[in-house]
């Protein structure tokens, strides 16, 4: 595995122009895109354009270490940040590729996202680590085993998971049927669960929920007597058209507000306040309220976001 400062050269085909040599030097180690990713990146400065993907990336010993793969640049134009697939990646995958054209990858059937500090916090773990289940496929090998939203899976095989991305890759690494021992956390009680890993499935499109159209009630504000007005105004899901019957959608939000700064958006739909469900605004202040009698400085929300499930947390002192 390379270095963060090694010098690399990236060999491609910029623009048809023919072969072509850069250099640059390994930028950073793991990285991952969007957040959350079954593959581990490295980063490199070498210039790198259209027509360079599927080129390979040398040391300075002429090993090959990675495999071009994209760049990051708003103006389509190298600005020296690029990624490229981890040599060992690419030869674990070769084999599949020669035998069946294809690659099959091992898959979960959950929405995961990181275990931040202030989730750890509420949550009352001692490290902020794991990764936190936001919801799960139905019929998919996590919910057939009994696998929660509100679950952190928190290893594999024994082997613990540091992060959300650190279980992508690992069930992705390991082959679709194979049955697999998962560590879980369920409210502050550990237990294992055996799951047999389905296939990982072709991306496809699903129509989201157009959350601008506009039902026949009118949304209630959140911030009345003694809850703090939090920059956001608020109605049951079903009196929204496409919004589904399920929770409370925000139908208008202060761009500087508390809960815009927290991540949310016009036509989110929150499903859950301290792990109650809610049908209603009162509800939700009513689950606030609760939680700051109860001397709890942050609450944590599970939301959908489109066709996205996650967990956010918002401060209630």
């Amino acid at each position: 595995m390379p270095r963060v400062g090694d010098w690399v050269l990236a060999v491609g085909n910029p623009f048809g122009l023919g072969g072509t040599v850069t250099a640059g030097i390994v930028s950073a180690r793991e990285r991952t895109i969007g957040g959350i990713s079954s593959e581990s990146l490295l980063q490199i400065d070498a210039p790198i354009n259209k027509g360079d993907s599927g080129g390979p990336t040398f040391d300075l010993n002429g090993k090959v270490i990675g495999v071009n793969m994209m760049i990051f640049s708003p103006s389509g134009g190298s600005i020296g940040i690029a990624f490229a697939i981890p040599a060992a990646t690419v030869r674990a995958v070769i084999p599949q590729l020669k035998d069946k054209g294809s690659v099959s990858r091992g898959w979960l059937g959950v929405q995961i996202q990181p275990v931040t500090q202030e989730i750890a916090d509420v949550l009352g773990l001692k490290q902020a680590q794991g990764a936190l289940v936001a919801d799960t496929v139905a019929d998919g090998p996590a919910a057939r085993a009994g696998i929660m939203s509100g679950d952190i899976i928190s290893s594999v095989q024994g082997t613990p998971v540091k992060d959300a991305g650190a279980l992508s890759k690992a069930i992705a690494g390991t082959a679709p049927g194979t049955s697999v021992k998962l560590g879980v956390l369920r409210e502050g009680k550990k237990s294992s669960i055996d799951v047999a890993l389905g296939e990982l499935p072709l991306p496809t499109q699903a129509p989201a929920a157009d959350p601008h159209n506009h039902g026949s009630k009118e949304p209630e504000t959140m911030g009345r007597g003694d809850t703090a007005d939090l920059g956001l105004k608020l109605a049951p899901a079903g009196s929204i058209a496409g919004a589904g019957e399920q929770g409370v959608i925000v139908t208008d939000i202060e761009p500087d507000g508390l809960w815009a700064e927290r991540g949310f958006e016009l036509g989110d739909i929150i499903l859950e306040v301290g792990g109650k469900s809610v049908k209603t605004p009162n509800e939700i202040e009513s689950a606030l309220g609760e939680a700051r009698s109860a001397g709890k400085q942050t609450v944590l929300l599970r939301l959908r976001s489109g066709e996205a499930m996650r967990f956010v947390t918002v401060p209630v002192g």
